[in-house]
């Protein structure tokens, strides 16, 4: 009996110390060592891909940001996402998809009313939208909602309307738009792309310049 008991002790010392040791190592060495390689080698996405202008964080460049004024670039729309009503102090953001088929008679009619509006908001003096120019991306969100990027050619069709808004060229806003297209990933991977905070933020510090 005394021998059971003294087994069943030992074990359980035995159990806790290794339980101690993997919290130690697990627990705190390991995510400190992945923070330390992190913050050392790879500091601004571990912290986010932070955006700043003027002293401080505007946003992130890995995630789309809707409420632009029309002086500024337009991202992709995010329609079909709704917003969560249950946290009242925060606005969280919400990912996901529209869920909708190609021939969804709700989808049709946000993109016939999405085209409405990039060619009524585009069209100034001078330069005229056509519906057949309004690429794919400036009327339909993407999977996640939370796209950063637009197309070039959505970034271009928006030129002559930043540039008269913001008292520029549209030779100073379409060479602001070619300094910010990334080509494809690898020179194979997606598609050549405009991020468009990173856009926004080299606008506005054009536009306070001139």
């Amino acid at each position: 009996m005394n021998n059971s008991v003294s087994n069943t002790v030992r074990l359980l010392g035995a159990g806790l110390r290794a339980l101690l040791v993997l919290t130690l190592v697990t627990g705190v060495l390991y995510p400190l060592a992945v923070t330390g390689v992190a913050q050392g080698l790879f500091r601004d996405k571990a912290n986010g891909s932070e955006i700043t202008a003027d002293g401080r964080v505007v946003g992130s460049s890995l995630i789309g940001q809707q409420g632009y004024g029309l002086d500024y670039f337009q991202p992709r729309p995010a329609n079909g996402l709704g917003e969560n009503t249950v946290n009242t102090q925060y606005k969280l953001i919400l990912s996901g998809a529209t869920n909708r088929s190609g021939d969804n008679p709700e989808l049709i009619k946000w993109v016939k009313e999405a085209k409405a509006k990039v060619v009524k908001d585009n069209s100034v003096p001078g330069y005229r939208v056509e519906p057949s120019q309004v690429p794919a991306d400036a009327v339909t969100s993407s999977g996640s909602g939370l796209d950063p990027d637009i197309s070039p050619a959505y970034a271009a069709l928006q030129v002559p309307r930043v540039a008269q808004r913001n008292g520029l060229s549209v030779a100073q806003v379409r060479r602001l738009v070619d300094e910010h297209t990334e080509k494809r990933t690898l020179g194979f991977m997606g598609e050549p792309r405009v991020n468009v905070l990173r856009l926004n933020v080299a606008l506005k510090a054009l536009a306070d310049r001139g």
